[in-house]
């Protein structure tokens, strides 16, 4: 595991957290969908590449 690949995780497990803060402060709903889908992106990047699928 490189260190992109931890800092892909860090900011996705990151940006979960800011949804679950944002959703119980009730923030706009797009700014909750923005977030939750920069994270699952970051998310899935950071897996894939622990994985060796995406180089």
């Amino acid at each position: 595991m490189n260190g992109l690949n931890t800092i892909l995780i860090v900011v996705g497990l990151f940006l979960a957290g800011g949804v679950y803060s944002f959703q119980k402060q009730q923030m706009p709903k797009s700014v909750v969908i923005l977030l939750a889908i920069g994270s699952a992106m970051c998310l899935a990047a950071g897996v894939l590449r622990i994985q060796g699928i995406w180089e």
